[in-house]
């Protein structure tokens, strides 16, 4: 029954050259991803409380801490063609990690699946009606659970259609929008808020997507080359930064409030609501994907059994769609927030084992030349999880500076530092039961 239900998308299985795509093919689902209608929230709460340029500078730092943590982590996933949560397993975490994560970034992402159904199904009741909210909650995450479980191939034509059709829309809503204003003196306006440090404008701008840097494997082992990688992040982090979030500074400078999104969508009709539709649905078929990614691994490394991505991609869908309908995950949205500082840790203990430390480097390589994954893993890395709590109190409580990003340097610094004192061992093996030739999909 659950071959039946979509396709495995080599969920627990190295991704082969021969399914890789062209770096565009990736490239446009990271725009599509960073591009959303949050974005614009971001680029209005940013120019609420600064001027133009100085906005400017918080997006241009922002993106290049991005821009630098996505390179690193993608370039592991495109290596080695497995999802975070299978690369956490040789990476500092072992199995018994490698589930935490995976179950951390299945609740997570399942929770905001839910929450922008919810949010979309607010706009389509405003924009058109016809149904009640619940009920527009539970036909959009049915949709984007329908793409999803059809996997990566599905998602990627979704994005073709889904993200010309949102610039071309978003384009036409901003110049609706500021057509009566003079664009020069809005760039040289005082921001209409109250006023934000060039620190808080780059948290607010580097913190919007981190959680997003960090699952970059899922979406890059279907890519060929490292400067696929490269390029792709240029192409879809600057430009979904700077098109989407300083447009929105622009607008909330012309109508002088940090809620435009309302405005921007219910100015134009119709457009409106073909804009929650595009700009909803790529992000939120990632936020599935990536969360039936990490279930999967849960559910394979504490029960030993191979569970089928379709099948577990269709229930989270469900369930988060039902949840959306319910009305009751905006209750979650501050744990899922406090759920979210243990995500840079996780990128910064990646990149220390990989490229500094490399205690299961040469398990990785070896079984990569052999097309499968290593034999066995580490069941439990004592000092890794030490590092990992740090990191995240770290971003959690110290005020000074980038939170998530001093969480993610503490925890690289301090696994290197461990690494280098030789506390850096794994408790336990365990077999790796996935560690079978790749299959065809």
């Amino acid at each position: 029954m659950a071959s039946s239900v979509g396709v495995d998308d080599y969920a627990l299985t190295r991704v082969p050259d021969s399914a890789r795509y062209s770096w565009w093919s990736v490239a446009i689902q990271r725009f599509g991803q960073v591009s959303a209608l949050s974005q614009f929230l971001l680029g209005a709460t940013v120019g609420f409380g600064m001027g133009f340029w100085q906005a400017f500078l918080a997006f241009t730092l922002g993106s290049v801490i991005l821009e630098l943590i996505t390179i690193l982590v993608g370039v592991i996933g495109m290596r080695e063609g497995l999802s975070t949560s299978m690369i956490a397993r040789w990476t500092g975490f072992g199995r018994g990690g490698s589930a935490l994560i995976g179950l951390a970034i299945g609740i997570s992402l399942i929770g905001w699946f839910g929450i922008q159904s919810a949010v979309s199904a607010q706009g389509l009741v405003s924009l058109i009606g016809g149904l009640p909210e619940w009920a527009w909650a539970l036909v959009f995450g049915l949709v984007v659970t329908a793409i999803v479980v059809r996997g990566f191939h599905s998602m990627a034509w979704t994005a073709y259609l889904t993200v010309p059709a949102f610039l071309i829309l978003v384009g036409w809503s901003i110049i609706s929008e500021l057509s009566g204003h003079d664009v020069g003196a809005l760039v040289s306006s005082a921001p209409p808020g109250p006023q934000l440090s060039l620190l808080e404008g780059t948290t607010l701008v580097a913190g919007g997507f981190i959680v997003g840097a960090v699952i970059t494997p899922d979406m890059t082992r279907f890519n060929r080359t490292t400067g696929d990688v490269v390029k792709q992040t240029l192409v879809g982090i600057t430009l979904g930064e700077y098109v989407i979030g300083m447009a929105g500074v622009l607008l909330a400078h012309a109508v002088k409030s940090a809620e435009i999104t309302t405005i921007v969508t219910s100015s134009v009709g119709w457009v409106g609501l073909l804009i929650v539709i595009a700009g909803t649905i790529k992000i939120n078929d990632w936020n599935l994907y990536s969360s039936g990614l990490g279930v999967v691994n849960f559910i394979g490394t504490v029960s030993g059994r191979k569970a089928h991505r379709g099948l577990i991609t269709a229930v989270l869908g469900i369930v988060g769609s039902i949840l959306a309908a319910a009305g009751i995950l905006g209750a979650f949205s501050d744990f899922l927030t406090l759920l979210g500082v243990a995500f840079p840790p996780i990128a910064g203990i990646m990149v220390a084992e990989y490229f500094v430390v490399k205690k299961w480097r040469g398990e990785l390589e070896a079984a990569r030349a052999k097309g499968t994954v290593p034999e066995d893993a580490p069941v439990w890395v004592p000092a890794t999880i030490v590092v990992w709590v740090a990191g995240a109190l770290i971003g959690k409580f110290v005020e000074w500076g980038l939170p998530s990003i001093n969480s993610l340097v503490v925890a690289f610094v301090l696994y290197v530092v461990a690494g280098k004192l030789g506390l850096v061992r794994g408790i336990g093996r365990s077999r790796t039961a996935d560690a079978d030739p790749v299959p065809a999909v």
